[in-house]
């Protein structure tokens, strides 16, 4: 059984994986469990399955786990280190290259199962960027599932347009004349509409949904564990976060027995959580553009489950935050010292990484590297010098046509739509 943070009700994990949101309006929070103490497994897939089985214990859902990491899990999460104590870990091998494809696969083969026969669930999902394409990548053209995706318009990278709106089939794409936190504020505000919510059969698949951040548990625990089979230190993390829903899932794979030390988070000049973090205080505000705009959030949902489960959320996690210099500069330095091009977000993380170890951190650190550079072209390849190559996937996503109607900033605009 899982539990909103809001106290309003216990429910079985495929309840909420198929609900989203509590009723109450709160997230589903996982159970404390006991630790793992090994053994986890030799792979990617065999260590998800280790870290997941005991959420799924019981669960309508339990029988079919093997099955759904088989279908989730097509694609490595490999480290590149880039000297004998800091690596990269790339999360951006999968279809939409960005991390979000995790996720999203999983998530896709839980509602595949969830559904009824006979019934049509709509997806919704707001994006500042990378979700919405992994989500839409996950669910095209399943049958019984129809997808739309609601980003702010202008303030996605080109490439990450031209992806969201690359689908069609079951998946619409609406560009919303505002920031991300108006497009996360009308799916909320959807899924609070009870009415509106049956007569879509609403389902959820931003960072909220325990179908997309339980998975991203496992990531985390093959990470640690690989650098422990390499004979190092504990690893640590610095996590480049936005909604919060990433650096979450290492606490979760920290708390089911992983060999990971301190977790810090990177965020850009959207500070928040470091705000949050050093004063106790939180202040939700209207969201920065800035170049890591997939991290452009003022009011991160997931800090609801942080506080939920940690008394003391500072003496769990740390934060730090960087401007668009900063990342600018972290690019250049990137690719002039280790010849490796990295993404606006994972440079984030390098930023705070190097605040770290000027301040005496020692110690293996991993950074998530959570989108490939080529989705941002305009920003790396100025400052780099030379082209990035593309993925496959991105490739072929970039060469269909693409099509995206603008959308007011309103649920009303929103349940036109969906009529």
């Amino acid at each position: 059984m899982v539990r909103s943070t809001r106290g309003g009700e216990s429910v079985p994990l495929s309840v909420a994986i198929a609900r989203g949101q509590a009723r109450d309006g709160g997230l589903y929070l996982p159970p404390r469990l006991p630790p793992h103490d090994g053994p986890w497994g030799d792979d990617l897939p065999a260590r998800a399955r280790t870290a997941l089985r005991p959420f799924f214990a019981g669960d309508e859902l339990e029988p079919s786990l093997d099955d759904v990491v088989r279908e989730s899990f097509t694609f490595p999460a490999p480290l590149r280190w880039l000297d004998d104590t800091t690596a990269l870990l790339e999360l951006f091998h999968g279809p939409t290259a960005a991390f979000k494809d995790f996720g999203a696969r999983f998530l896709a083969a839980c509602l595949a199962r969830l559904v009824p026969q006979g019934r049509t669930a709509t997806v919704l999902v707001a994006t500042s960027g990378d979700t919405g394409a992994a989500v839409a990548a996950a669910f095209w053209r399943r049958r019984r599932f129809r997808v739309v995706v609601l980003h702010p318009d202008g303030r996605v990278s080109p490439r990450q347009a031209h992806q969201l709106a690359a689908f069609g089939d079951n998946v619409t794409t609406f560009r919303v004349a505002g920031s991300f936190d108006d497009c996360q504020r009308i799916v909320k505000q959807a899924f609070a509409d009870a009415e509106l919510t049956a007569r879509h059969g609403l389902v959820s698949a931003n960072s909220i949904s325990l179908g997309r951040l339980l998975p991203q548990m496992s990531y985390y625990v093959h990470a640690a564990l690989e650098v422990a089979a390499a004979g190092k230190p504990r690893a640590n993390f610095v996590v480049p976060t936005g909604n919060l829903g990433n650096a979450f899932a290492c606490l979760l794979a920290r708390d089911a027995g992983a060999p990971i030390g301190e977790v810090v988070l990177a965020t850009n000049r959207n500070r928040v959580l470091p705000d949050f973090l050093a004063t106790g205080t939180y202040t939700p505000g209207a969201s920065l553009a800035t170049l890591a705009n997939a991290m452009d959030v003022g009011a991160p949902s997931n800090l609801e489950r942080l506080r939920a489960r940690y008394a003391e959320p500072a003496r769990e996690v740390s934060a730090d935050w960087v401007d668009d210099d900063t990342i600018r500069a972290t690019i250049r330095a990137t690719a002039s010292a280790h010849g490796v091009d990295v993404c606006p977000h994972t440079a984030c993380g390098l930023a705070v990484l190097a605040r770290r170890r000027a301040a005496g951190a020692g110690g293996p650190w991993l950074v998530p590297a959570p989108a490939h550079p080529g989705k941002f072209e305009t920003v790396v390849e100025t400052l780099v010098g030379h082209v990035v190559p593309v993925p496959a996937g991105l490739a072929e996503l970039l060469a269909r046509p693409a099509h995206a109607e603008l959308l007011d900033a309103s649920l009303n605009a929103l349940a036109h739509q969906l009529r």
